[in-house]
């Protein structure tokens, strides 16, 4: 099989992991208007949580379930008590105050699991490699695959196919209509704030295997969801599909042809989608 079609492979497996990071970043911002930098830090805590549960006898299917939904009762206790205070004020307190608290997060992290990075194994069940005929690739990968392939396609039935999916689209239209139409905004606002956090903190658990865990990787992982969310379109789901798909697309081609270059070229595709489209690929004015 070509390289480089195995390449394109990986970089859908990788492309969807930055969908999961991307998609909650972009549907915070589409409703709320909110810039949360500490998203990068939930991407952490699921990837330690996981970890950590492994480390004490957990099965890994175990944990696929618990550190997500652990991070998202994190992150709704988050929004409820400190967050919330400050959506009404200007960009830069939101800025401020979240990397402050993705800054925090990232030192308990060192705290109680020390600067070095730490290995998780993959599941016994998907060790090894799928092979037809010219294609072998990991057995694992394409379980991240179709993982978060079953993903989107549920996100895209919650927000396109829900009463809850009408009320976080009209929210992004006007909020205050919302309310005045007798919706709970601010639990509305929870909610959706925890999932967002939810999907960052599941992508964390799946690229554990691949990749380990250590203190920092959840701020090269926010780096990444903002080029896909400007890429695919502020607030958009398919916006944020794209983006990811594309952003780990060409940063696994690149690592073939041009591995130097291979974060250059990402961002170099994030200027090129600009200069054709400002609001991005599925953006708004």
């Amino acid at each position: 099989m070509s390289i480089y079609l195995l390449q394109i492979v990986n970089g859908i497996g990788i492309g969807m992991l930055y969908f999961l990071m991307a998609v909650g970043l972009s549907i915070v911002f589409g409703l709320l208007g909110f810039v949360n930098f500490a998203h990068g830090a939930f991407f952490l805590l699921g990837a330690y949580v996981c970890f950590h549960l492994v480390g004490m006898g957990w099965s890994f299917w175990s944990t696929l379930l618990v550190a997500p939904l652990a991070v998202g009762v994190f992150a709704w206790l988050a929004e409820k008590t400190l967050l919330r205070h400050i959506y009404r004020l200007p960009h830069e307190f939101h800025i401020v105050f979240t990397v402050g608290l993705a800054l925090v997060l990232q030192e308990a992290v060192i705290v109680q699991w020390g600067a070095l990075g730490q290995n998780v194994a993959v599941p016994a069940l998907l060790e090894g490699v799928f092979i037809l005929g010219d294609f072998v690739y990991p057995m694992y990968r394409l379980f991240v695959i179709g993982v978060t392939a079953a993903l989107a396609l549920l996100l895209w039935w919650l927000l396109d196919g829900t009463r809850l999916g009408a009320t976080v689209r009209a929210g992004s239209e006007s909020t205050e209509m919302v309310s005045l139409l007798g919706v709970n905004i601010n639990r509305i606002f929870s909610l959706v704030f925890a999932l967002g956090a939810v999907t960052a903190a599941l992508a964390g658990v799946l690229a554990a295997p691949i990749r380990g865990v250590e203190p920092f990787m959840g701020v090269e992982a926010l780096g990444i969801a903002f080029v896909a969310v400007v890429i695919g379109g502020m607030g958009t789901f398919w916006g944020a599909l794209a983006g990811g798909l594309l952003v780990g697309i060409v940063q696994s081609l690149m690592s073939t042809i041009w591995p130097e270059g291979a974060r250059l070229m990402i961002y170099v595709a994030m200027a090129a989608v600009m200069l054709l489209r400002p609001n991005g690929l599925f953006g708004r004015a």
